[in-house]
């Protein structure tokens, strides 16, 4: 029973057939692929793992990524345009956005700004340094909007850490998490995120994956994660709620 449970295996074996609806692949918008070779390498290394969809989410951050869902669909429009070039890369690629609640993140929801995936929910993150005084006002703004906030990689904020009973909190208000898989690999963000994303996997506080991979580095360090049986038994079930949510 030791064996099973702590024998390592490669995340990248279970990743076929999965939605990731998190990434920064769209060229040239934020701080992922900078041009629209490195979105098509990026890619032919999702197609690689098997990830058959993606929903690129581009930043929306005020005052550093001020995208707009002008902005976003032509780097879209490009990439697609691109791709029909590429008659062997044949991904399903759409896109929503990643919004930081800063102090532009209302006047953007009531303006109509936002942009959902699936028309549906919606990506949300805040700072690493603090979290947002207004974060609150916008979830329930967000419910008013008949969207569904997903808050993206909550196990890399340190300061909720130490304040573990904010986790079930958000949940009970009605935020689904997404978990990034590249958390899994200490080498991404560090030894203190991967234990909280193993936390939260067991305590099934995690309802959605994604890889959150701006470049081919990243990529590469999600290529060589590898994790115990213990860690896959609790990670299967929310690969699939995330294909069976968005395919």
């Amino acid at each position: 029973m030791f064996d099973f449970f702590h024998r390592k295996v490669y995340l990248a074996d279970y990743l076929h057939g999965l939605v990731d609806i998190h990434n920064h692949i769209l060229p040239g918008i934020d701080d992922g692929a900078k041009t629209v070779q490195e979105s098509v390498e990026l890619l032919r290394g999702f197609s690689e793992l098997g990830v058959k969809k993606l929903i690129c989410t581009p930043h929306i951050m005020h005052n550093q990524y001020d995208n707009t869902p002008k902005t976003i669909k032509a780097a879209h429009d490009l990439l697609i345009q691109h791709l029909e070039k590429v008659p062997d890369l044949n991904p399903i690629v759409e896109y929503a956005a990643e919004h930081m609640i800063d102090d532009n993140f209302e006047n953007l929801l009531g303006q109509g700004q936002v942009v959902p995936i699936n028309k549906e929910y919606i990506l949300i993150e805040m700072s690493y340094l603090q979290p947002s005084f207004n974060f609150d006002l916008a979830v329930e703004k967000i419910g008013q909007n008949q969207l569904f906030p997903i808050f993206a990689h909550p196990e890399r904020y340190m300061y909720l850490h130490q304040k573990y009973g904010k986790y079930p909190a958000m949940k009970a208000s009605g935020i689904l998490f997404q978990m990034n898989l590249l958390s899994l690999n200490p080498d991404s963000y560090g030894d203190a995120a991967t234990k909280m994303a193993c936390k939260l996997l067991e305590d099934r506080q995690i309802d959605f994956v994604g890889s959150d991979v701006h470049n081919m580095r990243q990529l590469q360090l999600l290529k060589e994660t590898r994790v115990s049986k213990k860690q896959l038994k609790h990670l299967l079930p929310v690969i699939e709620n995330t294909i069976y949510s968005f395919f």
